[in-house]
């Protein structure tokens, strides 16, 4: 089963899904200018947090797994129980606002975005 990726560049965080993720999840890879996010942070409890959210479309077993979207667009979810998350916040035009993917690795991304964003000015 493949992994959510997340890859910092210099003048973006894409998130990466698996195909399966993305066909189920009804969704796509995402791009989020450095200049548009606002925050990342660690989430100990990210199907909590999505199940919380409201309506949602795409993949969704209650208490164990999302890769699912709001009916509003505004957030997106791929998140499995016993996994930490890692909190996107987005600022700027578009409609998306927040993305939140488990992975192991959820403090050093979030490190790692906060520090590019610094560089990024």
């Amino acid at each position: 089963m493949g992994a959510v990726r997340v890859e910092i560049g210099p003048d973006a965080v894409v998130v990466r899904l698996a195909w399966w993720q993305k066909v189920l999840g009804l969704m796509r890879d995402v791009a989020i200018p450095l200049r548009d996010v606002d925050g990342a942070e660690v989430v100990e409890e990210p199907v909590r947090v999505a199940g919380r959210a409201g309506i949602k479309v795409g993949l969704r077993v209650p208490f164990l797994y999302f890769a699912a979207r709001t009916m509003s667009l505004d957030e997106a979810f791929v998140v499995r129980r016993g996994v930490p998350g890692l909190s996107i916040s987005i600022g700027g035009e578009g409609h998306l606002h927040r993305v939140l993917v488990s992975t192991p690795r959820a403090a050093e991304l979030a490190a790692e975005i906060e520090a590019a964003r610094r560089r990024a000015g």
